[in-house]
């Protein structure tokens, strides 16, 4: 019987023998089985389990890969949203609109999102630790402030609504300046039965709308036609039924409009529906916090694979 070697071709051997002798001999065994299978000795053909063995769970990958893919096309569709109601302006607003211009929040928060599932996206998908640890640190981030917002707004509850209020303010000075900002205001009034921050009365802070005696403008002294009651069986909405209710007293303005502020009314809405808004917050906490998770651990191990090949 010639001697057992790795070079000793299938042929010159008995199928038990081989049997055994392939059991017993790891290096051989790969050889003589890729040779079984496609009749040649050029490409050894693994059976070690530690060989195709993984320390990066394929699952994780891929689910993080698709979680940051769909936040990615939304924050596309954001942006092309808020591109396209910057392009249909009629013209550019002023400088002193462009922290309330809502076409360029969009804009702002699409850009971030897209930065970050970016990362995400591309990190899971070539396994790069780089990325997924920018992905990881900015979703953290956008969660720390969420959270440090919340905890002031809890603790510095009573200040709220003057901080936001001046905010609210300056976008009623430039109701006129931008349609988007005009549009939004007229849907929040509406939606909430109300008018101006404080009152009806905020609204003389408007070019257009102030009770100065030099004010040239048809509106003047009245409010949008968003504060006004409605009208039962009213078809088509008169957009003049604010004109001059500045000049009328409270009493007489509650026939034509709604005179309260939105400010009562937005957190009486809060205080009715605390269970919606603790919804709403933890629905935008729970894909940060997933995203959060989930990077960490393929993070690690894509590292335990790395020091399994060193």
């Amino acid at each position: 019987m010639m001697p057992w070697s790795c070079e000793t071709h299938i042929d010159w051997l008995p199928l038990a023998i081989i049997s055994v002798r392939l059991m017993r001999v790891t290096g051989c065994a790969r050889r003589l089985g890729h040779s079984l299978a496609v009749g040649t000795m050029d490409r050894p053909l693994s059976f070690d389990r530690a060989e195709t063995f993984s320390f990066i769970n394929p699952w994780i990958r891929y689910f993080l890969f698709f979680f940051s893919f769909l936040f990615w096309v939304l924050s596309l569709v954001i942006i092309a949203i808020g591109v396209y109601a910057k392009i249909q302006k009629a013209t550019d607003t002023v400088r002193d609109t462009f922290l309330v211009d809502p076409a360029i929040i969009l804009i702002t928060v699409g850009v971030v999102m897209f930065f970050i599932t970016f990362c995400g996206c591309i990190g899971a998908l070539r396994e790069n630790i780089k990325l997924l640890r920018v992905f990881s640190v900015s979703l953290t981030l956008v969660f720390l402030t969420q959270v440090a917002i919340a905890v002031l707004g809890f603790f510095y509850s009573e200040q709220i609504p003057g901080t936001f209020g001046k905010f609210v303010k300056k976008a009623i000075v430039h109701y006129r300046d931008d349609i988007d900002l005009q549009n939004l205001i007229d849907y929040i009034q509406k939606e909430f039965l109300c008018c101006g921050w404080n009152n009806f009365t905020d609204w003389s802070q408007n070019l257009y709308f102030n009770c100065t005696l030099e004010n040239p403008s048809r509106e003047r002294c009245g409010v949008p036609y968003s504060c006004c009651a409605a009208v039962p069986g009213e078809v088509v909405v008169n957009t003049m039924c604010g004109f001059g209710v500045q000049n009328l007293k409270y009493i007489e303005a509650v026939k034509f409009i709604y005179p309260e502020g939105c400010a009562e009314k937005a957190t009486h809405w809060m205080e009715t529906h605390l269970l919606l808004v603790g919804a709403l917050a933890l629905g935008l906490a729970l894909p940060q916090i997933a995203g959060i998770v989930l990077s960490q651990i393929l993070i690690s191990q894509i590292q335990d694979e790395i020091s399994s090949v060193i």
